[in-house]
């Protein structure tokens, strides 16, 4: 928990990374920023994605609509947050001279749009509408 703390503070004060190790490869370290900035165009497509099930989807059931929309908004900000940290991790990684973090959230965003896509599947071949 002391390490989880210590990490987003690192999040507001990114300067203090200089004090972990040495200076990596500039490479390294824009190769590890256009990662980030992918994880954040994959966060922003999912909470646009959410919105858009929301609102131009008006003829699904709510539940099914507001369940959609929500899986992809909350799989949407957990990316972002994802993003920050692993941006942090992999800095600090690269100036201790540590191998770089291995993370399970991958495969937990994969099998989370997998299975919202799914639904969606389900939703246009069952047609669950309203019935208005």
């Amino acid at each position: 928990m002391i390490d989880f703390v210590k990490d987003v503070r690192l999040w507001f004060a990114p300067q203090r990374l200089r004090d972990e190790g040495d200076t990596p490869d500039y490479r390294f370290s824009l190769a590890n920023e256009r990662t980030f900035l992918a994880w954040i165009r994959t966060a922003l497509a999912l909470v646009g994605g959410g919105f858009a099930v929301d609102q131009f989807l008006p003829d699904l059931r709510w539940g099914v609509r507001v369940g959609m929309a929500f899986a992809l908004l909350a799989v949407g900000a957990a990316c972002a947050l994802r993003a920050v940290n692993h941006w942090m991790r992999c800095e600090r990684a690269m100036r201790r001279g540590e191998d770089l973090p291995v993370s399970r959230f991958p495969v937990m965003l994969g099998l989370g749009v997998g299975l919202v896509a799914g639904v969606m599947v389900l939703v246009v071949l069952l047609g669950w509408t309203d019935g208005r």
